[in-house]
């Protein structure tokens, strides 16, 4: 087999994938995930591995591959990535979301960031290994998922419910939302690494009271009632809680930039880290923050119901706490339940595999500190980690200091540079040499 040059070929890679439409709007109703897949499936074909296209539903698909280390009886890795973005508004963007252009030295698309530049890296990296006959240290599991962006229902969930096997062995995991540079000079770059993310409770609020004609008198209105429990949480001022990541990464910072560090005003610290601070900021704390309402259906009638809902995140052992802090907020006549409820997780930042992958940053950027830090979102990791994985995000990429990476998440004018890239091959290839 020739050779291949993940360098090369990975803003190709990249750029194939983000033509290929796996829009997710969360219904279940878009183009699915399966032209994605069969395009990944092909590509590690083609250096000798046997993938598996797996559907959970129509189109909904899912790659799984392994490939064999030179130590079997380790432990084994898991690199994953997943194939749906959100959708976009084209005429927003300055070239078009599914056009996968390389302009001005970037890859342009929906996906170049979240996370279609990581599946790329991923190709790239095990294409070149795999034709050079370099085997990792241990049994690496690749998993190209569906459905992340709504939750994982036809992905990731559904992976670790019905096909645990696949998983057979994996101790560690490594995937989005880290690993990307933040410049603080000319000289030196954090590379934030994603060692903990907050728990997700997407609520339905009801109301119930008694229906009536708008011009008398009723003490049981269901608007008044979910309006006064609404504005309770949305303006609710929750407690700092330091969990270990985000002490870690305050005090860590706080060393580079010689800031001066008071634990006791964490917010103080925050506040002085420029375009870190919105990012940063929300993982001091638990968030509830209300996003939709609805009610009645006349300007004259009084409804016996009325709804809204609540996108509520929680901190690492704070479970217990946010929901009875919410409950409380509630009142007596005003219920909830889950539109969708998912697990906080958190591992230490020690060990070797925090290691390899700060020494595979350190060796191509000399100006590299790692640092942990807490994703205030939610990523695949969480289905994974009931699995037994422990789980970081380590996606690397040496960024311009003028690029809003983490503004782009969703946003619009989705791209990454080439040489980012580029970097991130290089970083994964020495990562799992080490791994």
């Amino acid at each position: 087999m020739t050779a291949l040059n993940g360098e090369d070929e990975v803003a190709g890679l990249c750029s194939d994938l983000i033509r290929i439409d796996s829009t997710n709007a969360g219904d279940n109703s878009g183009p699915g995930e399966r032209a994605a897949a069969e395009y990944v499936a092909g590509k590690l074909a083609e250096v000798g591995l046997e993938p598996q296209i797996l559907e959970s539903d129509s189109n909904r698909a899912n790659v799984i591959a392994r490939i064999a280390g030179e130590d079997s009886s380790r432990d084994a890795l898991l690199l994953h990535g997943h194939l749906d973005v959100v959708p976009f508004n084209a005429d927003d963007w300055t070239h078009h979301p599914l056009s996968g252009e390389i302009a001005d030295g970037c890859v342009w698309g929906r996906g170049a960031v979240d996370m279609k530049n990581m599946d790329a890296m991923i190709l790239a990296v095990v294409r070149q290994r795999l034709s050079e006959g370099r085997r990792p240290p241990r049994d690496v599991v690749l998993a190209f998922t569906a459905d992340e962006e709504a939750g994982g229902t036809y992905g990731a969930q559904w992976l670790a419910d019905g096909h645990k096997d696949l998983f057979d062995g994996c101790t560690e995991a490594i995937g989005e939302v880290g690993g990307f540079s933040v410049s603080l000079d000319d000289a030196r770059r954090l590379y934030l690494i994603e060692a903990a993310e907050k728990g997700i409770a997407w609520m339905r609020l009801t109301a119930r009271g008694r229906a009536g004609h708008g011009s008398m008198l009723n003490s049981e209105n269901a608007v008044t009632e979910l309006a006064e429990a609404v504005g309770r949480i949305g303006r609710y001022e929750w407690p700092v809680r330091l969990t270990q990541t985000v002490r870690t990464f305050l005090t860590e910072t706080s060393k580079a930039l010689e800031l001066e560090l008071d634990l006791d005003d964490a917010e103080a610290t925050v506040a002085k880290l420029g375009p870190l601070a919105r990012m940063i900021g929300a993982t001091l704390r638990n968030t509830a923050n209300p996003t939709m309402l609805a009610g009645g259906y006349k300007a004259n009638v009084i409804p016996q119901t009325a709804t809204a809902h609540v996108d509520g995140r929680f901190l690492p052992g704070y479970e217990d706490e946010f929901f009875a802090t919410v409950d409380e907020l509630l009142g007596p006549n005003v219920t909830r339940e889950f539109v969708y409820h998912d697990i906080a997780v958190e591992t230490g930042f020690d060990g070797p595999l925090v290691r390899a992958m700060a020494d595979a940053l350190l060796a191509e950027d000399p100006g590299a500190l790692a640092v942990p830090y807490t994703l205030s979102g939610g990523t695949d990791l969480k289905a994974f980690s009931r699995l037994g994985m422990r789980g970081f995000g380590f996606a690397p990429l040496k960024l311009p200091a003028d690029l809003d990476f983490s503004g782009m998440f969703h946003g619009v004018d989705e791209r990454v540079p080439v040489d980012s890239l580029r970097f991130g091959v290089r970083v994964l290839d020495r990562f799992l040499d080490a791994c």
